[in-house]
């Protein structure tokens, strides 16, 4: 295995992290992700049971969803849409906003900026959405 700063791969100008690499962090009983972030920008891999609710809640951060396989209803300021795999829903700062997983779904999120109180030591913190975790799984390059 190959290391470098932080446990990430150099590359020109970068590192490089595998998934494989960080451990799933479990946020509810249907809800669980991975994360990578960098200085201004944050990417998840997000896996949610068919039935999981992520509540309404807003944050400073612009938010890209990009569906990889699966079915969420996502709620966006009042308006509601259907997001099924292949298809990305943008939602602006400081919208309020929820999803609803259709189906067992496996999606990736980018926020800009990154997601500070995602971040930091294991330990039972909420992750913004009222939700409390048990760790925290992430690697920032």
């Amino acid at each position: 295995m190959r290391k470098g700063i932080n446990g990430a791969w150099p590359t020109p100008g970068g590192s490089v992290v595998g998934w494989d690499e960080l451990e799933l962090e479990k946020v509810t009983e249907l809800i669980s992700r991975k994360l990578v972030a960098g200085d201004r920008q944050m990417l998840v891999q997000v896996y949610l049971k068919r039935g999981a609710l992520v509540p309404l809640h807003s944050h400073e951060s612009e938010q890209l969803t990009y569906v990889l396989d699966g079915m969420v209803k996502v709620r966006v300021d009042g308006e509601e849409v259907v997001v099924r795999g292949g298809e990305v829903v943008r939602i602006p700062s400081g919208v309020p906003h929820q999803t609803e997983a259709l189906a067992d779904t496996f999606e990736l999120d980018l926020f800009s900026p990154v997601r500070s109180e995602w971040l930091g030591e294991p330990s039972e913190k909420s992750d913004g959405s009222g939700q409390k975790t048990e760790g925290r799984r992430q690697k920032r390059i």
